[in-house]
C-alpha cells in the first residue's frame, strides 16, 4: 500500500467538526446522476426497505423521497447525523461503523453508499455486512470516483501536494470493489458511469471555486494548515506567471462518477413475523 504523505497526517476527516456547514457543497447546484440512477435502480427493484451507508446530513436520502420505500440512514458522526434530523422527513437514522451495520439479516432491499466508501475503516468489510443485511434479490450500489482512472482531470490534485497520492490509498479501485463484491456472493454485478462533474475555472476566478475551500471537501480537510496554505502559494504564484506573460491560466474539474451494482440470489425468504 501507499505510503500517506507527510502533509496528511489525519486518517480520517472530522465530520463533527465540519457538519453545520457541509451542506454549502450543494448550493451551487447539486449532482443529479447519482440520484436519478438510484431512483431508476430503486423503481426497477421494487425496492421497499433502503438503507445509506454513509448518509451525512440526508442530501441523498433527500433526493429519493420520490420513490417508494422506507429510506434508513447510517452514519458514524452525530453532527452530521444531527443535520439529517433537521430536515424533519421522518428518516430512521442510527449511528454505527460501516463495518459492523447494526440491523438484523436480511433486512432491507438496497444498500448504497455514495462518495462514501473511501472513509470507511473497513471497506471490503462494509460489502460483506451489505451482504448480510440484504434479502433475496436485493442489491448493493456502491457510487463514487476512482483516482487512477484515465478519464479527467482535477486542478486540486495539482496544486496541493499529496492529495492525489492520499487518494490512491482511500479510494478502492473498481476492480477492487467488483472483487469484493464477488468474494461476498454478489451477482450480476454491473458498473456505469451517472455524472460528469465538468467545470472549468478560469484565471482567478479559481479563487471564488467553493471548492478550494479548506473543509469544501475531504481531500483539502486532511491537509495541515500549512500543506493547504501552500497550496494556495503554488496556485498565486501560477497565476502571476500567467498573467505576467498576457496569459489566463485554466484550473479544470473533469471528474465522472459511477455506479457499481451487485445483486444477491438465493437467499432463504425471510420467515412472516406475528404482529
Amino acid at each position: 500500500m501507499m505510503e500517506l504523505s507527510a502533509a496528511m497526517p489525519q486518517a480520517q476527516v472530522d465530520y463533527d467538526r465540519i457538519a453545520a456547514s457541509y451542506d454549502r457543497r450543494f448550493v451551487h447546484g447539486g449532482l443529479t446522476g447519482p440520484a436519478s440512477a438510484l431512483s431508476e435502480l430503486i423503481r426497477d427493484m421494487g425496492a421497499e426497505r433502503i438503507l445509506e451507508v454513509g448518509c451525512g446530513t440526508g442530501h441523498w436520502l433527500e433526493s429519493l423521497e420520490g420513490t417508494r420505500g422506507q429510506l434508513y440512514g447510517l452514519d458514524l458522526s452525530a453532527a452530521m447525523l444531527g443535520q439529517a434530523q433537521r430536515r424533519d422527513r421522518g428518516f430512521r437514522l442510527a449511528r454505527g461503523r460501516a463495518g459492523q451495520l447494526p440491523f438484523p439479516d436480511d433486512s432491507f432491499d438496497l444498500v448504497f453508499c455514495v462518495n462514501a466508501i473511501h472513509h470507511f475503516q473497513q471497506q471490503r468489510r462494509f460489502v460483506t455486512e451489505a451482504q448480510r443485511l440484504l434479502r433475496s434479490g436485493g442489491a448493493l450500489a456502491v457510487v463514487g470516483m476512482d483516482p487512477r482512472s484515465d478519464l479527467g482531470q482535477w486542478y486540486i490534485y495539482d496544486y496541493f501536494e499529496g492529495t492525489y497520492e492520499t487518494d490512491l490509498v482511500r479510494f478502492p479501485s473498481w476492480g477492487t470493489i467488483l472483487e469484493w463484491m464477488a468474494a461476498a456472493g454478489f451477482e450480476q454485478v454491473q458498473w456505469q458511469l451517472v455524472e460528469q462533474i465538468l467545470d472549468n475555472k478560469l484565471g482567478r476566478a479559481v479563487l471564488d471555486d467553493p471548492f478550494i475551500q479548506k473543509d469544501a471537501c475531504s481531500q483539502l480537510s486532511l491537509l495541515t494548515n500549512e500543506a493547504y496554505a501552500a497550496g494556495l502559494r503554488r496556485i498565486e504564484a501560477a497565476l502571476q506567471a500567467a498573467e505576467a506573460g498576457g496569459e489566463t491560466l485554466s484550473f479544470p474539474t473533469d471528474l465522472f462518477l459511477a455506479m457499481l451494482v451487485g445483486r444477491v440470489r438465493g437467499k432463504a425468504p425471510v420467515p412472516a413475523r406475528n404482529p
